[in-house]
């Protein structure tokens, strides 16, 4: 019996109309723990990827290779758990956005999103964006489209504009009906600045499917997924739960260690390991006659 790839699952979920609902996970430790609570989609940040590898702001600093790299470990802890991923700018022009495409399938990544920034690309909740034109940033998600047609893949490919901000609505629409009709899957208005401006996107573009990139006190006004679904979007990304949580919680042990000399947490090996798939590997090694946890693994 063939199994239905994680890309397959996604494209499926959107052409059901199911709402996807994904946190935003940077490391192998985080997108554990999402898989865990039982989320059945997750997505990978790329400021968390930078500021995981690299201990930097989200300023084109991750590569390709380190984007992909960091997806397709997430991606393969759980392959039936589609994974959408930010692949920001493609990472050049098109020959480099069809290297991209091809390599993020290949990975086994469900779902990924290219914007029309230029290369030296930032966040997109900062300030001082400087963009592509229009023709530029469709000739990238056609390229996008054209490899996801060789490959016979269906990854998602699902295009951001940042030109809100910089040029307004209208141009903002503009670029995304010219993604639309390149044929990408998935429109993506970045920095939404308010509920009207969230139902305007979706009335003018449907019944295209449109993602809400929750980023909280970002520029887009605090919307629970609930409500998103209920204004019609059908992907809400929320790249900060797993940073936000984290850095509050090392933050706090880090200073009473300084203070104390103790650390602060009741989180014992074994739970660390039995999050990160201890339990599946003991089963692995038994079901192939292994002996290496004939003594148990609790202490």
């Amino acid at each position: 019996m063939s199994v239905k790839s994680a890309a397959t699952i996604l494209r499926q979920k959107l052409e059901n109309g199911e709402f996807i609902l994904a946190p935003g996970v940077y490391d192998g430790f985080s997108a554990r723990i999402a898989l865990q609570v039982g989320f059945d989609a997750l997505y990978m940040t790329g400021a968390g990827t930078t500021a995981s590898m690299h201990g930097q702001a989200d300023l084109a600093i991750s590569t390709l290779n380190d984007m992909r790299q960091n997806a397709e470990m997430i991606a393969n802890l759980d392959s039936s758990v589609p994974l959408i991923a930010d692949a920001d700018t493609g990472y050049g022009g098109p020959i480099m956005v069809a290297r991209t495409t091809e390599q993020y399938a290949r990975s086994g990544v469900a779902g990924f999103h290219i914007e029309d920034q230029i290369q030296t690309k930032r966040c997109g909740h900062l300030a001082g964006k400087i963009l592509v034109d229009t023709p530029t940033f469709v000739s990238r998600i056609r390229a996008a489209v054209q490899t996801r047609q060789r490959l016979e893949s269906d990854i998602v490919v699902i295009a951001r504009t940042d030109a809100l901000q910089k040029f307004g609505y209208n141009d903002a629409l503009a670029r995304l009906r010219g993604a639309r009709d390149a044929g990408a899957d998935v429109g993506f208005l970045e920095g939404v600045r308010s509920r009207t401006e969230a139902r305007q996107v979706i009335e003018d573009l449907k019944p295209w499917p449109v993602l809400l990139n929750m980023v909280e006190h970002g520029a887009t006004p605090t919307i629970s997924a609930k409500e998103a679904q209920e204004i019609g979007f059908k992907i809400m990304i929320v790249p900060f739960a797993g940073l936000a949580p984290a850095y509050k919680a090392i933050s706090d042990s880090m200073e009473q260690l300084k203070e104390t000399g103790l650390p602060k947490t009741e989180f014992t090996p074994q739970q660390l390991f039995r999050v990160c798939g201890l339990d599946d590997s003991v089963k692995i090694d038994e079901a192939a006659g292994g002996y290496a946890f004939e003594g148990g693994v609790d202490l």
